[in-house]
Parts: structure tokens; C-alpha cells; sequence
């Protein structure tokens, strides 16, 4: 495959996803296919309905009789309460279905059949010879034709049979009657029985479980020597006294660090400067005070005797010196005082502080003790408490005990202790219960619409043609280019070759339809490179590929594009006869001159080979003779050289090739070609046929634009009869004018 090839392959478009499942709108479709095979259907359930009931009511009528049993409230009634017990309905419901149940036990329907009442009926007669193969065959029978049902809002079960004796019927339901109820009574008042055993087991179990309660309750009190261990107010005063020391604790605590602060300031103060209260100790002392007065008389008599004497009188020296003297013994007093102050401040407060710590010591130790005493009291109590709710437990379940015994004895001797009831025996049944027409004619008219429904879709699931674009999405897997409808569904081109369709009629929906297809093969050329030669080609002969190719071409010239038309299908030439040499003559194959297979063999060159149409912008080269080996003359290199050669001269070159499931010469032009487009008959073409086709190109990496899906016809509820109605009235117009 050439380079514009796979290129092509790169740029292709995603190829479109297959739905799963029908939608709706396929459904519907169906529907109004074949709507005649589900009247028809239809109408045959509804008849063999009615024929199946009266055939029935007249050979095997069935009579169903029917009674009631009564079921209690489950729960255990005590019959020292004056009200009834609420029970939950869902409950209630579930018990009334496990007695249905239990009648239709296996074991219980064995016990019916048993009954020598059941035995004698013509019912259980008539199932064999052998008495014990009708026991079993009876027992199998009652499962499916004897009925126990609950009901969901009342108290009731119902238990119904059905045979074709009216008489019998009720016999049977009464003698289960009977069997059930009086089963449920003897099981009732042996469950009670059993029930107080049980019940004066677990109370003597319990009377020991207190006396040994009340042993341990003695044992706590006599170990821990405490008396007061159910009351609370010794555990309070030691709660009061613990918190009352652990205050005094703290405060203490903080007199010890306020005081301890004192000292050591007290300490650090010996030796300084006289402060403010020192100065006020020597003021008040006596001696400072007389030293004072003593120094305020020298310094006054000083000042008289200056005065008469002068400074170097003996007189003045000697009351100079009284004066220091005296000022110096009040310094000395001075500093003696500040001495005994500061030592006797320090030592108060340092004798202080060894009391507050000795009454700290003290109150650790009164704590202690009293923590410790706490402690163990509350330990004490603890296990005290714990053994007297062990002991209170146990009496309430010995007083519960009591209260079940006691009901127990009476329930033993309570005449509704069963808890089912017998209403009445069931009557005699009147009316027929089946065949019902009501049943046996909308049924049988109902099954037969499902066939016909089912067999209109299984008639579609085993078609297996690709009829609908739909299916080339869902199985084949490939772009789908066009959609091309049979030219008998449209009114302008019933008497127009399909060949002929664009150029004779060309406002019909089948020439727009290949115009459509036109543009879907140049918008596939957005590529790098521009696929300008086509291979056209189908799965068998017949499949429309020679006219998808001369429309495709027709309309690729109306965009006046020059196109090269190249027939390589050997075997069944046709293009001798779609395009005439001249208005007399047409060519005909054994009379053709030149054509591909002469250009291959070398007879002729390109411009003897290359003919027109007819049509300006459209030339033609033919099959040709049909040559001895059309093969090797494909695969070999002359064809590539007509394609490259011919490449620059046209805007497009479309061969019709052969078909690909009958010779194998398609396979070699594909290698040669840009792209390939397949042609597949929607009235021919099998899914498994165009699955196969597309893997013999896919083999040799053909590059496949994508398909062409010729002669679709429309069917009911399908796409093509709105599609024509509306092209017509759109183009109404224009077809006036044309014609």
C-alpha cells in the first residue's frame, strides 16, 4: 500500500460505537412490521382459550372447599391481667404463616392420607392399585391442590382443597380440621407441663444463688470490720475532715513560703543602713533621748562660752571634746540598737517558721490517715454495693420466676391455651371454581400476542442482512459513508437504470443521497494528503458497486472535477452498455477494440485505452476482453503505472473492481489505490459476509474509507418513508421547474 494509503489510515474517522440493546424507537419499529403475525397470533390464543375452557368445564370441572381456623395472639396470655396483650401485627401475621405452613407440612399431609375417612373417597381410590404407592401419590398430591392460607388483617387461616367431587373436597378439608386442631391442643398443654418443670428448676437454681449472696454481704462486713457500710454518713465526715486538712495543708504551705521569703529578706538586711524602723526605735530609746539632750546643752553652753572666751580658751576646748564624745556614744548607741533590732526581727521569724513547719508535718500526717481510712472504706463499700446489686438481681429474678410460675399454673388449666380455634366444618362447595372463561380466554389471548411478539423479533434477531444503517453500526463496524434507497421506493427513478440515477433524475432523494455521499468522501480527504483514487468494490456480484461507482463519479463532474471512470471487473463488463460509443451503435464485448485488459497486455496505450463518456468532465476506460489471466494482469506493476500516470491528469480515478468473495484480483488493485470503499446490498449482504470481506482487506492493510449501504428499502416504522415524503414536499418547487 502506497504512502497517501496509509496516511488515509491515519486521518480516518473514529469509527461509530455500536449500541447495546434495542431502544424504544427499534422496538416500535418491529411492532409495525409485523403487526399482522400478532393479530394473527392473537386472535388464535383468544379462540384456543375458549375452546381449552370449554373443554375443560365439561371433562374435569373443579370444586374447591374452603374453612376457617382461628389463631390467638401468640404471646403468652397471663391470666392474672384483665387486659389483653398488645401484639405487634407483623408478628402475629409472621405465627399465622408458620401454622400454614405446619399444615402443609410433609408430616401432616401424610397423617391426612393416613385417615380412613380420606381413604374411602373416590380421590385416594383412584390413584393405583397398591396402598402404599396411593399413600405417597395422594401425599404429593394434597401438596399442590390442598390450600393453607394466612390471612394479613385478620385472625383467621383459611384451608381450601380442590378435587373434581364437591362432597369429598369438604371432607377432606374437615378431617384436616379436626387433625390440626386437636394436634395443637394435646402439643399446647404438654408445652405448658414441660414449662413449669422448667420454670421450678431455674427457681431452685436462683433461691441458692441468694443464699449465697447474703453469705458474701456477711463475710464483707466481718472482714472490714466496718458497720456502717449502707449508710453514707461516715463516708461524709471523712470527706469533710479529709477537705478541712487539705485546706489547712495548703494554707500552711503558703505561710511557710511567705515566711521563709521574710527570713532571708531579714537576713540580707544585717549590716545595711538604718531603715525607717530603726529610726524610729532609736528615737523612743531612753539612752539616745539623754545623749541627745546632753548634746543640745554642751551645744549651748558652747555657744555662750564662744562668745565670752573664744575659740582657744581651755574652757571651750573641753566642752568641744564633751560634745564629740557624746556624739559619738549616741552613733554607738545607734548602731547597737539597729544590731538588736534587725537579730531580734530575724530571729522571731525563723523560730516562726520551724512552728508553721512543724504544724505542716503534722497536717501531712492527719491526712494520711484520714486518706488512707477513706480508702479503705471505699473499698469496703465498693464490693459491698457490688455484691448487693449481684444479691438485688437475684431476687428480682426470683420474684420474676414467681410471677411466670404462677401464670404458667394457670395458663395449664386456661381452656384457650391452644392457640388455634375451630370456627365451623367447611360446607358442601355449589359452584365450579374451575375452568374460569375470564381465565382461559384473556390468557390464552395474551400468550398468543407474546408469540407473535416473540416471534416477530426472533424472525428479526435471525435476520441476519445488514438492512438498516443501525446494523452497519452494531456489527460491521466500519464508517458508513452513505445510505443509498432502492430505486423502486422513489417515484422518479422507478423507470430510471440505477446506473442513470444522477444524471436522470437528478432531484430525486436517491441522486441527493449519492451527493451526500460525495461530501462524505471529501470531507475523508482533510488529510494530509488527498485520496484521489477509489476503489469501489462489493462482496458478490450483484451488490450495486458498478452503480455506486458511475453516480459517485456523476456527481464529482457536476462539481466540475474531471474524473476517470476505470472498469477492472473482466467477468461481468458493464460499461460498455452504460455508456454508449455513439447514438447507433452500442459496444458490445466481443466487439470492443481496446479496453484495460488490452492496455495490461501492451496491445494499446493510454490515449487508445482512454475513451469519453459523453459527459464533459467524465472519461471512461473499459473492461475490455476477458483476458486468460485476469489475475497476474491486475497484480502485476501495470496497473500501479496507469494510476500514477493518470494521477496529475484527473481530480479523482474511480475503479469498479471486482467482487471480493468471488476472485481474488480485488485484493492486488486495493495495493494500488488510495482508498477503498465497499458496497453492501441491503437486500443481499450478510453480516458474517461484510465481516469477512472487511478482514480480507484488513489482511493486506487496505486502507477502507468506509461503506456504501446500496438499495435500502423502507419499512415499516423505518427512516425512508418520512425521509421521501418530506424531500418531495421540500423540493416541490424546484421539481415544477424542471419539469
Amino acid at each position: 500500500m502506497n504512502n497517501s494509503s496509509q496516511s488515509g489510515m491515519q486521518g480516518r474517522r473514529p469509527l461509530p460505537s455500536a449500541q447495546a440493546g434495542l431502544t424504544p424507537k427499534e422496538i416500535y419499529a418491529i411492532v409495525r412490521r409485523h403487526v399482522f403475525l400478532i393479530i394473527f397470533f392473537t386472535i388464535i390464543g383468544m379462540v384456543s382459550g375458549g375452546v381449552g375452557w370449554k373443554l375443560m368445564l365439561k371433562y374435569n370441572p373443579k370444586y374447591t372447599a374452603s374453612t376457617f381456623i382461628k389463631v390467638l395472639p401468640r404471646s403468652d396470655i397471663d391470666p392474672m391481667l384483665i387486659s389483653s396483650p398488645v401484639v405487634n401485627k407483623d408478628i402475629q401475621y409472621g405465627y399465622r404463616m408458620s401454622l400454614a405452613a405446619l399444615i402443609k407440612s410433609q408430616s401432616n399431609l401424610a397423617e391426612l392420607v393416613k385417615r380412613e375417612r380420606v381413604q374411602k373417597t373416590k380421590w385416594f381410590e383412584k390413584l393405583g392399585k397398591a396402598k402404599d404407592k396411593r399413600i405417597i401419590e395422594a401425599t404429593e398430591k394434597l401438596k399442590k391442590k390442598f390450600g393453607a392460607s394466612a390471612q394479613r388483617d385478620g385472625d383467621f387461616i383459611i384451608l381450601s382443597m380442590t378435587c373434581n367431587d364437591a362432597k369429598e373436597s369438604a371432607l377432606i378439608v374437615n378431617e384436616m380440621l379436626d387433625l390440626f386442631v386437636s394436634s395443637q391442643q394435646s402439643k399446647k398443654v404438654g408445652e405448658v407441663l414441660l414449662k413449669l418443670a422448667s420454670i421450678n428448676n431455674q427457681r431452685n437454681d436462683v433461691l441458692k444463688e441468694l443464699n449465697n449472696a447474703d453469705r458474701l454481704l456477711d463475710e464483707v462486713t466481718k472482714t472490714t470490720k466496718f458497720t456502717d457500710l449502707t449508710e453514707k454518713t461516715y463516708r461524709d465526715e471523712l470527706d469533710t475532715k479529709l477537705s478541712q486538712l487539705e485546706m489547712e495543708q495548703s494554707s500552711r504551705s503558703e505561710q511557710i513560703r511567705s515566711l521563709q521569703a521574710n527570713v532571708s529578706i531579714l537576713q540580707n538586711q544585717l549590716g545595711r543602713p538604718i531603715d525607717d524602723q530603726i529610726k524610729n526605735q532609736i528615737e523612743n530609746d531612753p539612752t539616745t533621748i539623754l545623749l541627745t539632750q546632753r548634746l543640745v546643752s554642751y551645744e549651748a553652753e558652747l555657744a555662750g562660752k564662744l562668745t565670752k572666751y573664744g575659740e582657744n580658751h581651755r574652757v571651750v576646748k573641753e566642752i568641744n571634746e564633751n560634745i564629740s564624745e557624746t556624739r559619738l556614744s549616741k552613733e554607738q548607741r545607734k548602731q547597737e540598737i539597729a544590731a538588736q533590732t534587725r537579730r531580734a526581727n530575724y530571729q522571731n521569724a525563723a523560730d516562726q517558721l520551724v512552728i508553721l513547719q512543724e504544724q505542716l508535718a503534722e497536717l501531712n500526717r492527719l491526712r494520711d490517715e484520714a486518706a488512707a481510712r477513706k480508702r479503705d472504706i471505699d473499698l469496703a463499700r465498693t464490693q459491698y454495693q457490688r455484691l448487693e446489686l449481684d444479691r438485688d438481681a437475684v431476687k428480682e429474678r426470683l420474684d420474676q420466676i414467681d410471677s411466670q410460675r404462677a401464670s404458667w399454673k394457670l395458663m395449664a388449666e386456661d381452656p384457650e391455651a391452644p392457640k388455634v380455634q375451630k370456627i365451623g366444618d367447611a360446607p358442601v362447595p355449589t359452584e365450579i371454581s374451575s375452568p374460569m372463561w375470564y381465565v382461559y380466554i384473556p390468557g390464552g389471548t395474551m400468550l398468543g400476542m407474546f408469540l407473535g411478539i416473540g416471534l416477530a423479533f426472533l424472525v428479526e434477531i435471525l435476520n441476519d442482512i445488514l438492512r438498516t444503517p443501525k446494523d452497519v453500526a452494531k456489527f460491521v463496524r466500519v464508517p458508513l459513508l452513505g445510505v443509498i434507497p432502492d430505486t423502486k421506493q422513489d417515484s422518479q427513478t422507478k423507470k430510471v437504470m440505477p446506473w442513470d440515477v444522477v444524471c436522470k433524475a437528478p432531484y430525486s432523494v436517491i441522486s441527493e443521497s449519492y451527493r451526500r455521499l460525495r461530501t462524505n468522501i471529501k470531507l475523508n480527504n482533510n488529510s494530509s494528503e488527498q485520496k484521489k483514487v477509489l476503489l469501489i468494490s462489493s462482496a458478490m456480484a450483484g451488490d450495486g458497486k458498478t452503480s455506486v461507482a458511475v453516480n459517485t463519479a456523476m456527481t464529482f463532474v457536476a462539481e466540475n472535477k474531471r474524473v476517470l471512470l476505470v472498469e477492472a471487473n473482466f467477468w461481468q463488463p458493464k460499461f460498455h452498455k452504460i455508456f454508449i460509443k455513439n447514438e447507433v451503435e452500442e459496444l458490445d464485448q466481443e466487439t470492443a477494440e481496446f479496453g484495460l485488459s488490452t492496455l495490461l497486455t501492451g496491445l494499446c496505450g493510454y490515449k487508445e485505452v482512454i475513451r469519453s463518456s459523453g459527459i464533459e468532465g467524465l472519461d471512461v476506460i473499459d473492461a475490455g476482453m476477458l483476458p486468460s489471466n485476469p489475475a497476474e494482469l491486475l497484480g502485476g506493476d501495470g496497473l500501479a503505472k496507469l494510476v500514477e500516470h493518470q494521477r496529475h491528469h484527473y481530480d479523482y480515478i474511480i475503479i469498479d473492481g471486482p467482487p471480493v468473495l468471488l476472485v481474488s484480483d480485488v485484493k492486488s488493485i486495493a495495493s494500488y489505490v488510495d482508498a477503498t470503499i465497499l458496497v453492501f446490498n441491503a437486500g443481499n449482504t450478510r453480516r458474517g459476509v461484510a465481516t469477512r470481506v472487511i478482514r480480507e482487506f484488513n489482511e493486506i492493510n487496505a486502507d477502507i474509507m468506509g461503506c456504501v449501504l446500496f438499495s435500502v428499502k423502507a419499512m415499516k416504522g423505518g427512516y425512508f418513508q418520512e425521509q421521501f415524503r418530506l424531500y418531495e414536499e421540500f423540493h416541490k418547487p424546484q421539481l415544477a421547474r424542471s419539469t
